[in-house]
Formats: C-alpha cells, sequence, structure tokens
C-alpha cells in the first residue's frame, strides 16, 4: 500500500518532517520498518499488555511487603479522598487544601471500601492504571522520534524503572501526572502535524482534547499549570502561521482555550469560596511557605538552593539521575539526555516534544524561591526529602537518551554493521541490568525515602490505632486528622465518627467546649486539638498517654459528660 506524498511546508523545519508527512496519509503502513513514524494500535497494545503485567508484578510485591502506604502523603491523599463521602459535612468542601483534586476524585470510587482504604489499594488501582496509560504514552511519542527498535528501548527504560513501579502501587500523584504529561506532549505534536498537514478535523479534535489533558494537569498538580501554559503557547503559535486553517478550527481553539483557563480560574473560584482566600495554596497554613517555617531548624538556614538557581539545578538534576539510573551511571543518562535535546534542537525533530522538560525549569524555580527543598543522600545534609520530584524528569530521560543514542549509531552502523546489529540488543540488555542494579544494589532511592521517614510515623499511628480500636463503637471522637489519619485507617474507623478539621464550623465549636462536643479527645502535643484542651481541661478525664521516638505525645481523655447523639 503507498501514501500520499506529503506537500513541504515550513513545519519540517520546526515540528519535524517525518511527523508532518505521516501525519497527512490517510493509511500509515510503512514499507520500510525502521521508518520514524507515528505508532499504529496493534504496535502499541503489546507495549499496554506488557506495561500491565509489570504493574501487576510491582503491585503483588509490594502488597506483599507492606510498601503502600510508606508515604504519609499517601495515607494523606487517600483520607482526603475518603473524607469527600464519610464525613460530618461531606461533599465538595472536603477536597480543599494545598494538594489538587483530581487525585482524590480518582480514589473516590475505590477508597470507600473500608478494607481498600485501611491496606492502600484503593490509591493503587488509580495509580496502577496512569502507569500503563503512560508506558503505552511514552512508545507513541517515542515514535515519532525514534526507529521502532530505540522506541522499544526509550520505553522499556521508562517502564522497568524500579521507583516508577512502586509509586505505581501507591496513593501518590506521580503516575497520574507523568501520564498526564506524556499523553498532553503527545497529543499537541499529533495536533501540530495536523495542523501543518491541513487535516482540520484531527486538529479540531486534537485541541480539545489536549485542552482536556491541561486541565486534568492543571486539577492533579501545579507543574500542570506551567505545561497547560507552555501547551497553549506551543499551539496559538503553530495555529497563527497557518492562517487558512486557523478560521476553520476557531470553534475548536475557543473551547481548547476556555478548558485551558477553566482548572486555574476554579481552583481560585473554590479557595475563595471555601477558604476565604485564593491563594490559599500560596501562603495558607498547608503551603509549603508555612511547612518550610515549621520544619526550619532553629538557626534559621535555609535549605541549600534558597535563592540559589544553580544549586538548585544541581540538586533537581542529580536527584532526576538518581531516580533514573543505578549507581553513578545517571550522570552519563543525563549527559545523552542533554546531547539527545541539543540533537532535537538543531534537526528541528518535532519539538514540540521539548514540553517533556518543563518539570527541570519548574522544580529549579521550585527550589530557589518557593520553599520546595530536595534532600538525597548523595549530597549534603545527606538526607531523604522530596526525592520523587526527580521522577518527573523520567520520560524526558528515556526518550532525549535514545536520541543521542540513535544519531551514535547513524555515525557508527554504516561503517560497522556489527556495531549496526548489536548497538540495540546491547543497551536493551544496560536497561535492564539498570532496572536489576536499582532494585538489588541498594534499595531503590523513592522506596528509601519512603522507608526512611516512615519508620516513627508508622510506629506512632499503630500504636495509636491500637488505643482507637479499644473506645466503644459508635463513640464520637474529637481529633485533628492533617497528621495523623493514618491511626484512623489504621483502626478502620469511619471518619463519620470525628469532628475534625475538614468540618470547620463543628470542628471550632468542639475546640471551644471539648467535652460537650465528643465522647472522646485524642490530643496531640502540638496540634489544635491540645491547645483547646489546655485551655479548656474542665469535664475531661484523661486515660492514657502515648508517646514514641521521633513523635510528638498523643493524649487520650474522656468527656465526663453524657454525649446525646452517638455517631455509628
Amino acid at each position: 500500500m503507498t501514501t500520499r506524498a506529503p506537500k513541504s511546508s515550513r513545519a519540517s523545519r520546526y515540528f519535524g518532517a517525518a511527523s508532518v508527512a505521516r501525519a497527512k496519509a490517510a493509511d500509515v503502513t510503512p514499507a520500510n520498518p525502521n521508518e520514524i513514524r507515528p505508532a499504529t494500535r496493534e504496535e502499541t497494545f503489546p507495549v499496554a499488555l506488557a506495561a500491565v503485567l509489570l504493574s501487576f508484578v510491582a503491585l503483588l510485591f509490594c502488597f506483599s511487603h507492606g510498601f503502600l502506604l510508606l508515604y504519609g502523603d499517601a495515607v494523606a491523599h487517600l483520607g482526603i479522598a475518603r473524607r469527600i463521602l464519610d464525613s460530618r459535612n461531606p461533599g465538595l468542601v472536603q477536597l480543599g487544601g494545598v494538594w489538587l483534586p483530581l487525585p482524590h476524585l480518582l480514589m473516590l470510587p475505590f477508597v470507600q471500601k473500608l478494607e481498600w482504604w485501611q491496606n492502600g489499594l484503593a490509591g493503587a488501582w488509580p495509580s496502577l492504571i496512569c502507569y500503563i496509560a503512560s508506558v503505552a504514552g511514552l512508545y507513541r511519542l517515542s515514535r515519532h522520534l525514534l526507529f521502532p527498535r530505540w522506541a522499544f528501548v526509550a520505553t522499556a527504560f521508562y517502564a522497568l524503572n524500579p521507583n516508577l513501579l512502586y509509586l505505581s502501587t501507591t496513593a501518590m500523584t506521580e503516575p497520574l501526572f507523568l501520564a498526564l504529561l506524556i499523553w498532553t506532549t503527545l497529543l499537541t505534536v499529533e495536533c501540530i502535524a495536523a495542523i501543518r498537514a491541513e487535516r482540520p478535523a484531527v486538529a479540531s479534535s486534537r485541541l480539545i482534547l489536549v485542552g482536556i489533558f491541561i486541565m486534568a494537569a492543571v486539577y492533579t498538580r501545579y507543574d500542570g499549570w506551567i505545561l497547560g501554559a507552555a501547551a497553549w503557547c506551543v499551539l496559538t503559535f503553530v495555529l497563527a502561521r497557518n492562517q487558512a486553517l486557523w478560521r476553520r478550527v476557531v470553534p475548536a481553539f475557543a473551547v481548547f482555550t476556555l478548558l485551558t483557563v477553566a482548572g486555574p480560574i476554579s481552583w481560585l473560584a473554590y479557595n475563595q469560596h471555601f477558604l476565604h482566600d485564593p491563594f490559599d495554596f500560596i501562603r495558607g497554613p498547608y503551603s509549603a511557605t508555612a511547612i518550610e517555617k515549621k520544619t526550619m531548624p532553629p538557626n534559621g538556614h535555609h535549605h541549600r538552593g534558597w535563592h540559589n538557581p544553580a544549586w538548585a539545578l544541581l540538586f533537581y538534576t542529580r536527584t532526576a539521575q538518581v531516580d533514573a539510573a543505578f549507581w553513578e551511571t545517571g550522570f552519563l543518562v543525563m549527559a545523552a539526555a542533554v546531547a539527545g535535546l541539543v540533537l532535537a534542537v538543531r534537526r528541528r525533530m518535532v519539538l514540540s516534544s521539548l514540553l517533556l522538560w518543563i518539570p527541570l525549569p519548574f522544580y529549579i524555580y521550585s527550589v530557589a524561591y518557593g520553599s520546595v527543598p530536595i534532600f538525597i543522600p548523595q549530597l549534603w545534609p545527606h538526607s531523604y526529602y522530596n526525592s520523587r520530584y526527580g521522577m518527573e524528569l523520567l520520560p524526558a530521560l528515556a526518550i532525549f537518551t535514545f536520541i543521542a543514542v540513535q544519531w551514535l549509531e547513524g555515525r557508527w552502523g554504516g561503517k560497522q554493521p556489527l556495531v549496526l546489529r548489536l548497538m540495540q540488543p546491547i543497551a536493551l540488555l544496560l536497561v535492564v541490568l539498570n532496572a536489576f542494579g536499582m532494585m538489588y544494589h541498594r534499595t531503590p532511592l523513592v522506596l528509601k525515602e519512603a522507608q526512611v521517614n516512615s519508620t516513627t510515623r508508622v510506629a506512632f499511628e499503630s500504636a495509636l490505632a491500637r488505643q482507637l480500636r479499644i473506645l466503644p463503637s459508635g463513640a464520637s471522637i474529637l481529633m485533628y486528622n492533617s497528621d495523623h489519619v493514618g491511626a484512623l485507617q489504621d483502626a478502620g474507623i469511619p471518619l463519620l465518627r470525628t469532628l475534625n478539621e475538614g468540618d470547620y464550623d463543628s470542628f471550632h465549636a468542639a475546640l471551644a467546649a471539648p467535652s460537650e462536643h465528643a465522647s472522646y479527645v485524642i490530643a496531640i502535643t502540638g496540634d489544635p486539638v491540645s491547645d483547646a484542651v489546655a485551655r479548656h481541661p474542665e469535664n475531661l478525664t484523661e486515660l492514657s498517654i502515648l508517646c514514641t521516638t521521633g513523635q510528638a505525645c498523643a493524649r487520650i481523655y474522656q468527656s465526663n459528660r453524657t454525649i446525646t447523639s452517638p455517631v455509628k
């Protein structure tokens, strides 16, 4: 079968001749198996199936080892999703906070099953689906830049990453955002190819899809706000250079623009309506700035990288290297990815794929000016904090590293046929060895951080859960949930039984008179309930004190008053 010859256009200089040419073809059946072209569904299906198998192997391993709830953030995400329906004041108001709402909405159908909330599976199912989608999307995107054999190796490098496989079994937001980052970039590439090929129907559909994915990214992580703005600028620039097609896609472009701006505007409006400050996520009590002030050492020293973009660049790129590669081979991977980036820019190879690099400037700014420290054991102060942020550069490292390798193959393969025959199998073997090295030489960085930072929290919450199980069934409990909702999760106590900060009016009324609003009061040193008990100790009897290493002490009180309406 033959394909129609594409018209030459200036698009080939900016966004890749191969993508533009293939976008014009109504039916793509290449004669050359090494042709760089969009992937077909038949090609993508085996990749997605392999991702399904990998994801379930990862889930079985992590579930059997108790890894699903190591991250305190994962426990908190599940708690937020649970309280949307399991609360004294259920509904959209429970979405409030610094964290964006889409991850919690995706967990909502699963987290209402008590056992899945307790064991963490409620967060694993959405993350596994996102992992599978991201692997399939990365393969499809890489086919716009790489030969099939190198697209397969790049996808394997991404899919076999142990840190990603671990995160795909948790309630963390990285798997979802990576899927949205990859698919937003892929759809942008396809939309641009359709615009240059003057296919208005395809361009219109892709514009609307990009808008939907941007809105989803905006509702997932704040990186998505920058991704959305960048994708909108790229597509607007391309359309502005094609006035004839512009007039034919105006309705779709209007919808695309509306979707792009609707996400940020609606979140600002939500914060204003429920929290009375549109920028609560920036300057509120749970913002990154407020958290840094609480955790700052007594000497007042900020983290290294504070107001220093050079140090921020070093910390973030070093973290991305350790997240992606075994031992110190991360330096080689980063160097190859940068070389691939230079090649892509110089050769105008689908430049819209550069959207994959959006996390780099975002996190440089966040570390330097956004109160977002990153600590890894390879750099001072040699500890663990936010190492998972480096994972967002993994798609860029996977694809652009093998752009450089493919270029090397082209330089050497013509003179050395043996090199051409062996280079891809050797590269694939190294990818597999890299994954095994990361798993067995030392614990993958993201998992190691979760293990190190969960030790004292898990011990404290398990001990507190044992105390909570002793309380009478149906008794109401006054407890601040933002820090240790994991104790209620472990004990299997519905959030409806608790008076907590998620129910603003009833919680603050209970703080003014703890004994009159709850049968039992859980006061953890330093939290609002502890302060309320110190101010209003009347009619409260202390039952027990629970202290564990590295955590504040918890005091359990019983009200001497009769609570007339226990929650069942």
